[in-house]
C-alpha cells in the first residue's frame, strides 16, 4: 500500500522559488537578448543608416525642400546616361532618332558613364566565366594531390584586399614588370599599364574564383543516380550531362554570373589604381565627386547604382540554387587526373599554364619585386619601409601597417557583438524576424564609398543635437565604417550553428541551476565558438582590405591603412619608377590576409551565400 506524500511547506517554497527562478530566468534571457540586440541596432542606426540616410536624402531634396531636381539632373545629363538622357528628356523624339540611327548604318551610339560601366562588368563577367568554367571542370571532374587546397583558394575574392591585386598586377604587367623585363631580352614589349586590358584581368583575376566554387559546388549536389539512369535508359555520356546535369547546374552558374557582375559593376579600388578616371566607373566619380564636395550629385549617382545594384541583388537571390534535396545521395565521382591522355587532361593542363600566369604570377611578381633594387635582391624596400615616409602624406609606412592591425581588432570587438546578437534575435522565427535580419544585411548591398561619405559629413564633420556639436574622429570612423563592413560575415557565420543547436542542451542547463548568461556561455557559445572565431577572422580580413570608406575618411596621412598606402604608393610620381615601395607593403598585406584566409578555412567559414 502506497504512502500519500504531504508537501511541507518547506518543499511547496522550495518548489516555488525553481518556478520563480525559472520564470526570472525566462525574462532574464529575454532581455539579455532582445537588449544586445536593441543596443546593435542603436549603434548601426548611429553609424551606418542615419549616415548613409543623409546621402542619400540629398539626392531627394533641392535648397532644404523635397525634390527629385537632383536626381532628373543626372538622368537627363549625358555624360552619365548617353543617348538614353536625350530619350528621357524628349520622348517624342526617340522614333525619329532610331530611323536616322538605322539609316546612318548603326553608328556608336554614346552610353555615358552607366553604359561604360556595364561594359566593363560585361568585360570583367566574361573573363570570369572564360577562366572559372575551366577551372569548376577541373575540379569537379578529376581527383589529384592538392585539389582541396587548390579549392579552398576559390575563397580568395573575399580575403584579399583589391589594391594588393592592383599592385600584383601592376608588377607582372605594369610598363617596368616582370612580362616587360622578359619580352626586352628580345626586344620587344606590351604597354597594357593602366589601360583596360590590366583592368579587366584583374577583374577576371578577383572573380573567376567564385564562378568555379559556385560551379563546383552545384556539380557536388548532383545525385549519381539520375545520371546513371540516363544512361541506362541509352543517352551517351554527353547527352546525359546535356539533360541530367547541365540543368542542376545551371541555375547556380547563372547565380554566380549575376554577383559577378554586380561586384564588377561596383568594382571600386582596382579600377581607380589600374585606370584612374580615364576609365572610371560610377563608384570611382562618386568618389571623385565626394572628394570636390559634390555631395548633391554624388547622392544622386548613389541612389541610381543602388537602384541597379538592388535589381540585381534581386534577381540573382530568386536565380539562387538552394541547393541539393538529398544530401545523403552519391555524388558524380570524380576520376584520376593522371591517366591515358584525353581531351579533358589536356584541358586540364592547359588550365594550368593559364591559372600560373593569371594567378601565381602577379602574387609572385610582388614578392619578387619587393625584394629586388636596382636588378639585385635587396631588403632595401622594406628597409624604406621602416625608415622612410609616403612622398606626399607625411606618414610612415610603419603608421599604416599598425593603424591597419589597430583598426582590424577595433572592427572586430565591434563586429563580433553585433554579429553575435543579430545571429541570436533573428536566426529564427517568423517573417517578422526574417525582414529584420535582411535590413540588418544592408551593408552588404550599400557601397562603402557611400559610407564613407555619410561618416564624413555627419559625424567626423559634427552635427548640431540639443545645442551640442557632436564630431567623432576620423579614425574612430574608419573603425565603424570597418565593423559594418564585417559584422554581416559574423553573422553569416554562427546563424547556421545556432540553427543546430538542441534546446534541450540549453534547456538542461537551466533545470541544472544554470542562468541564462551562463547556460549561453557554457553551452551555446562552445558549440558556435568555430563560426564566431571564423566570423571574426573575416572581418578581421575585411578591415585589413577595406578600401571604399577608408580612402574617403583618411583625410591625412596619420590615419592611413596598408590599402590607402598602396594606392598612394601607385599614383604618387615622387615615389619614383620603382614598384618596390608598393610591393614591400603589398607583401606584408598578403602575409597578414593569408593568415586570415588559413583561420578562416580551417574553421569552415561561410562566405558564398
Amino acid at each position: 500500500m502506497g504512502r500519500t506524500v504531504v508537501p511541507t511547506s518547506r518543499t511547496k517554497l522550495s518548489r516555488g522559488l525553481v518556478r520563480l527562478r525559472a520564470r526570472a530566468g525566462g525574462v532574464a534571457d529575454a532581455i539579455g537578448a532582445r537588449g544586445a540586440f536593441l543596443v546593435t541596432c542603436c549603434v548601426l542606426l548611429v553609424v551606418f543608416y542615419y549616415p548613409v540616410g543623409t546621402v542619400l536624402v540629398t539626392a531627394f531634396t533641392h535648397g532644404g525642400r523635397p525634390s527629385l531636381a537632383p536626381l532628373w539632373a543626372t538622368l537627363t545629363d549625358p555624360f552619365y546616361f548617353g543617348a538614353l538622357a536625350g530619350a528621357l528628356t524628349d520622348p517624342a523624339s526617340v522614333p525619329g532618332t532610331l530611323v536616322e540611327w538605322v539609316e546612318a548604318g548603326f553608328p556608336a551610339v554614346r552610353t555615358g558613364l552607366f553604359g561604360f560601366t556595364a561594359y566593363l562588368a560585361l568585360l570583367g563577367t566574361a573573363g570570369a566565366v572564360v577562366v572559372g568554367l575551366p577551372g569548376a571542370y577541373v575540379l569537379a571532374r578529376y581527383e589529384f594531390r592538392g585539389r582541396e587546397t587548390i579549392r579552398s583558394l576559390t575563397v580568395v575574392p573575399f580575403v584579399l584586399p583589391a589594391i594588393m591585386v592592383a599592385v600584383g598586377f601592376t608588377t607582372m604587367f605594369g610598363t617596368n614588370g616582370v612580362v616587360n623585363d622578359l619580352l626586352g631580352l628580345v626586344g620587344l614589349s606590351v604597354d597594357v599599364a593602366f589601360g583596360l586590358p590590366i583592368v579587366v584581368a584583374a577583374l577576371t583575376f578577383y572573380n573567376a574564383p567564385l564562378v568555379t566554387r559556385f560551379v563546383v559546388a552545384a556539380v557536388e549536389t548532383v545525385d549519381v543516380r539520375t545520371v546513371e539512369t540516363a544512361r541506362t535508359l541509352g543517352a551517351p555520356r554527353w547527352r546525359a550531362v546535356v539533360d541530367v546535369v547541365l540543368p542542376q547546374v545551371f541555375p547556380s552558374f547563372l547565380a554566380s554570373v549575376l554577383l559577378v557582375f554586380i561586384f564588377d559593376f561596383m568594382a571600386f579600388p582596382i579600377v581607380l589604381a589600374l585606370g584612374g578616371l580615364q576609365y572610371a566607373t560610377v563608384e570611382v566619380w562618386i568618389y571623385s565627386l565626394a572628394s570636390d564636395f559634390e555631395l548633391a550629385e554624388a547622392a544622386s549617382l548613389a541612389v541610381l547604382e543602388a537602384a541597379v545594384t538592388l535589381g540585381l541583388t534581386y534577381v540573382y537571390l530568386r536565380a539562387e540554387h538552394p541547393g541539393g534535396s538529398d544530401t545523403t545521395a552519391a555524388s558524380v565521382p570524380r576520376v584520376p587526373l593522371i591517366g591515358p591522355p584525353s581531351a579533358g587532361r589536356f584541358l586540364a593542363c592547359a588550365y594550368a599554364s593559364v591559372a600560373l600566369v593569371l594567378y601565381v604570377g602577379p602574387l609572385t611578381s610582388m614578392v619578387a619585386e619587393s625584394l629586388t633594387r636596382a636588378g639585385s635582391v635587396s631588403t632595401a624596400n622594406y628597409a624604406f619601409l621602416l625608415a622612410q615616409q609616403l612622398g606626399s602624406g607625411g606618414a610612415r609606412p610603419t603608421v599604416a601597417v599598425s593603424n591597419s592591425l589597430l583598426f582590424a581588432v577595433g572592427a572586430v570587438a565591434l563586429a563580433v557583438p553585433m554579429g553575435v546578437s543579430i545571429a541570436v534575435v533573428t536566426g529564427s522565427g517568423g517573417r517578422v524576424r526574417r525582414l529584420a535580419g535582411a535590413l540588418l544585411m544592408a551593408p552588404l548591398a550599400v557601397s562603402g564609398v557611400v559610407t564613407g561619405i555619410g561618416l564624413l559629413q555627419g559625424l567626423v564633420f559634427g552635427i548640431d543635437l540639443f545645442g551640442y556639436h557632436l564630431a567623432i574622429t576620423g579614425p574612430v570612423a574608419i573603425v565603424a565604417a570597418h565593423a559594418v563592413g564585417g559584422y554581416p560575415f559574423v553573422v553569416r557565420n554562427v546563424a547556421p550553428l545556432l540553427a543546430r543547436v538542441e534546446d534541450d542542451l540549453v534547456a538542461a542547463a537551466r533545470t541544472l541551476g544554470a542562468g541564462p548568461t551562463r547556460a549561453f556561455r557554457d553551452v551555446t557559445l562552445p558549440l558556435v565558438a568555430p563560426g564566431v572565431v571564423a566570423g571574426a577572422a573575416f572581418a578581421f580580413a575585411i578591415s585589413i582590405g577595406e578600401f571604399n570608406a577608408t580612402i574617403v575618411l583618411a583625410r591625412d596621412g596619420a590615419s592611413y591603412t596598408m590599402p590607402i598606402a598602396l594606392e598612394r604608393y601607385l599614383s604618387n610620381p615622387s615615389v619614383g619608377p620603382y614598384l618596390g615601395p608598393a610591393a614591400a607593403m603589398g607583401t606584408v598585406l598578403l602575409v597578414v590576409t593569408a593568415a586570415s584566409f588559413v583561420v578562416v578555412e580551417r574553421l569552415g567559414g561561410r562566405w558564398d551565400r
